[in-house]
């Protein structure tokens, strides 16, 4: 790696985020760890998103401004981000979330400690619009803990990891067909190039509110979280066990019987006790 590259690239998708965008940027700029770009890319917002990331990009050198000339999706958006970066560890970041300052400082250290951890992320606050907290996150933290679980559910918190730029790349980064649920299916493959981790420390808050993806596409989630469960077994590799294919099937009922609303609630009550 050239030596002017810095040791981490910030990838952070935007579109029509003007209400939350600045709270996002000024954390990521008042990280306790320096040596970053910060990559963020609009993808064809219509408000004035594109015009608040100019605004910082003039401020601070660290911030590459990308603006798409055609709205990409978030999958697309990622692995354009993904391509311009030089960092060694890419890190993720959403335009409406907030990273404690000492984020970035904790997961590098970790990683720099621990070559084999390929993708690593971190306890979360799940909080309002107005960033009040609603609950803690917990995530299971070794390799081991991690894939018991990922079969049943995600074990992390999209905007909190960071992860390995070489093994992304590798992977074939993320499956421009599965947004807003691609998260879920990159975890799989990059899973086979190294060992997961979670510091158990939180490091983002997680703003919910009516135009945030988990509550507006949670149908369309739902039905990818299985397609996915299913590509894991059959293309990644990876095997169910009876409990994962219980879960399996009580996810599929929930599909096709319970309303989205009614389960996004017991899926935040059930993941607000996850340890």
């Amino acid at each position: 790696m050239d030596k002017k590259d810095p040791l981490v690239s910030v990838i952070m998708p935007a579109y029509n985020a003007e209400k939350f965008i600045g709270e996002a940027i000024e954390s990521i700029l008042n990280q306790t760890f320096k040596d970053f770009e910060f990559i963020i890319l609009d993808d064809c917002s219509t408000d004035k998103t594109w015009e608040i990331i100019k605004g910082y990009a003039k401020k601070d050198k660290r911030i590459v401004a990308v603006k798409n000339e055609k709205n990409l999706k978030i999958s697309a958006t990622l692995n354009k981000g993904i391509l311009l970066a030089r960092g060694k560890y890419i890190s993720r970041m959403d335009a409406d979330d907030w990273s404690y300052p000492q984020r970035f400082e904790k997961q590098i250290n970790y990683l720099e400690g621990n070559s084999a951890v390929v993708l690593l992320g971190s306890f979360i606050e799940v909080a309002d619009s107005t960033m009040k907290v609603l609950n803690l996150r917990r995530y299971p933290l070794d390799d081991i803990s991690i894939r018991s679980t990922l079969l049943k559910y995600s074990t992390f918190a999209h905007p909190s990891v960071i992860y390995r730029r070489e093994e992304a790349v590798k992977c074939g980064m993320y499956n421009i067909h599965l947004y807003d649920s691609e998260d879920y299916d990159f975890y799989f493959r990059i899973g086979n190039f190294g060992k997961f981790a979670n510091c158990p420390e939180i490091l983002l808050k997680l703003r919910t509110h009516k135009e945030s993806v988990s509550q507006k596409k949670i149908q369309r989630q739902s039905m990818l979280t299985l397609y996915i469960k299913l590509k894991a077994v059959f293309e990644y590799g990876y095997q169910m066990n009876l409990g994962d294919k219980i879960f399996f099937y009580i996810h599929t009922f929930g599909f096709f019987f319970v309303p989205a609303k009614i389960r996004f609630r017991l899926f935040n009550f059930i993941r607000s006790f996850n340890k």
